[in-house]
């Protein structure tokens, strides 16, 4: 019985930061764009997240950066953007409960950091599995 008490407090703990509704929304709107793009698409994944938020390529002014060169290694501190030297507040909703609330926002700088560090805005599923890794932080 232990055990699966256990489980289910371990299934719960990985699921325990959740988007809120109009986030949820924007994230359901993604998935059916996925979906769209890959018929075989099943769900958005924080380890394909991770890997595209610490990737360096040749970005913005032809400099080798990553999502970390301004948000930093660890998300639940402040970093500074190498661009324009300005600190930004923790990336991490855990550290920053106003990280991942605002549609409007969320999609403004997803589309400006795709394009600082990818040169091209993100694929519906790129941003999904984005999102995911960061509401993990």
């Amino acid at each position: 019985m232990k055990k699966v008490a256990l489980l289910f407090l371990c299934a719960y703990a990985l699921n325990a930061a959740q988007f809120n509704p109009a986030m949820q929304g924007y994230i359901d709107e993604l998935r059916l764009e996925a979906k769209k793009l890959d018929p075989n698409f099943k769900d958005f994944d924080a380890l394909r997240g991770e890997k595209i938020f610490t990737t360096k390529n040749i970005g913005k002014n032809s400099q080798e950066i990553s999502c970390q060169s301004c948000h930093g290694s660890d998300l639940k501190k402040e970093a500074k953007n190498i661009f324009t030297g300005k600190t930004i507040a923790p990336l991490s909703p855990s550290a920053n409960p106003s990280r991942l609330s605002d549609v409007k926002e969320v999609k403004k700088w997803l589309k400006r950091n795709f394009k600082d560090v990818y040169l091209r805005e993100g694929t519906a599923i790129e941003k999904g599995d984005v999102l995911y890794y960061l509401i993990k932080q």
